[in-house]
């Protein structure tokens, strides 16, 4: 059912970016049209007929939304900004965001020279004015470069660098779907780099912009900054390649974590702040050698500072956090190998609920870290991380061992109570029983008895 026929007799004009993209021929679902008068019952007219809710999307400019139950097609109904489709247009944010075709058929309508601009795969902001009108427009700039592929002009640039301190005067929430999409785009290196260089970076993400100038041990070949663009590069290109880990892999991360992410992107996140706690912790031995002792614990505990000041939801969060945490974890195991079955008991353990996820980044940081002996040293740790990739999915399929007798079982069979001791001794268990040393009743009542005496002084 075509809007025209919906709306017949309502001046509405389609706008921004379904305008845009359809002049681009990228597919998109979403429709935005400019009403003269009243957006709800333009919306709720749409929605009588494609089914799917309505509802208003913002008390400040009067939008609704309507969600096709079909399709999934998402139509915003905005009301005309100004007296005019002109002056609508005019209060846009980038010229190729600022074209309009009549509902009902018509020619185009460019008055800022969109079209050119799409031609030439220009980015031009409409002056000054339309980052003063909403802040976060200049941390959209750099999202369209990651999206789009095109490049900004030279004063839009200026008119950005200058705007990027006010980024943050937006709603944090906005703001974190600028960065969802920024990270998630195709070209996010260079919409990430962009938002470095006009200080973007610096503004809503300021603990990654302090990063810059951080020099590393000769085991790294780039500063910190550096190598975190470096894992991400390398984290996205390894999306590319989860078989190599195990044909399982893509399925596992492909599920929904939070805030509209898989648990895939969510690494990419990851990537970017994992190393965010090396500031604080840089330290250099009496022989010269640069330390960052501890930037994973102090960085979880930053990294659950940023996503509350983003207003993430918690489980995001509690993602990163882990991640963070355990970046470095699987790299610790590599001069053990071959690992045993209490080894790998041990990381697991250790790294859930993140154990699949963060062994992936760790590989990723692993490649970016290109000084001294790095080939050799790079090669062991994905032959480590494939090895045990298998062993994190079976884990997350069935949860971890089930020693073969109960708390309440144990207890009456060692005359213990309730505590510290017994719940010790339990754990000893679920990691003999993934060891296969505790199948049995008895074998398992045997390892309760040896933990118990070993650890009596």
């Amino acid at each position: 059912m075509r809007l025209a026929q919906i709306l017949a007799g309502t001046d509405a004009w389609v706008v921004g970016g379904t305008v845009r993209d359809d002049l681009l021929g990228r597919t998109t679902t979403d429709v935005d049209v400019a009403v003269v008068g009243d957006p709800e019952r333009a919306a709720r007219a749409v929605a009588a007929v494609v089914g799917g809710p309505v509802f208003r999307l913002s008390e400040a400019f009067g939008a609704w939304r309507v969600i096709e139950r079909a399709s999934g097609r998402v139509y915003d109904f905005s009301p005309l900004q100004g007296e005019t489709i002109g002056q609508d247009l005019g209060l846009r944010d980038f010229t190729v965001n600022a074209m309009a075709r009549p509902l009902g058929g018509g020619e185009l309508i460019d008055p800022f020279g969109g079209r050119h601009d799409l031609a030439g795969r220009t980015l031009r902001v409409l002056g000054r004015h339309a980052y003063q009108r909403d802040p976060l427009r200049a941390l959209r700039l750099a999202r369209f470069v990651a999206e789009l592929g095109f490049t900004a002009d030279a004063e839009t640039e200026r008119l950005t660098a200058e705007a990027a301190g006010r980024v943050p005067q937006a709603a944090a929430e906005r703001v974190f779907a600028e960065l969802r999409r920024l990270v998630l785009a195709p070209g996010a290196l260079a919409g990430v780099e962009l938002a470095d260089r006009l200080g973007l970076v610096r503004s809503v993400l300021p603990e990654v912009a302090a990063l810059h100038g951080i020099e590393q041990s000769r085991y790294h070949h780039r500063d910190v900054y550096g190598h975190t663009i470096e894992v991400l590069e390398r984290q996205i290109e390894l999306e590319a390649r989860l078989d190599d880990f195990d044909p399982r892999l893509g399925a596992a991360l492909a599920e929904p974590l939070a805030d509209e992410l898989t648990r895939l992107q969510a690494i990419r996140f990851g990537a970017l702040l994992h190393d965010i706690g090396k500031p604080a912790t840089r330290a250099v031995r009496p022989d010269g050698r640069i330390t960052f002792i501890g930037h994973d614990r102090l960085g979880a505990g930053m990294v659950r500072a940023v996503c509350r000041r983003l207003r993430t939801s918690d489980r995001l969060s509690r993602f990163l956090e882990g991640l963070t945490r355990h970046h470095l974890r699987l790299g610790f195991l590599v001069h053990e190998r071959p690992l045993d079955r209490r080894a790998v008991y041990r990381y697991l353990k250790a790294a859930a609920p993140v154990e699949v996820e963060v062994t992936l980044l760790s590989c990723a940081d692993r490649m970016a870290t290109r000084g001294r002996h790095a080939e050799r040293a790079t090669r062991a740790h994905l032959d480590l991380a494939r090895e045990v990739m298998r062993a994190a999915l079976d884990w997350r399929e069935c949860g971890p061992p089930r020693p073969p007798l109960r708390g309440d079982e144990l207890a009456r069979a060692l005359g213990l109570r309730p505590g510290p001791e017994l719940g010790r001794l339990l754990a000893g268990l679920e990691e003999a029983a993934y060891a296969g040393e505790a199948s049995t009743r008895e074998d398992a009542l045997r390892e309760a008895r040896r933990l118990r005496e070993n650890s009596r002084p």
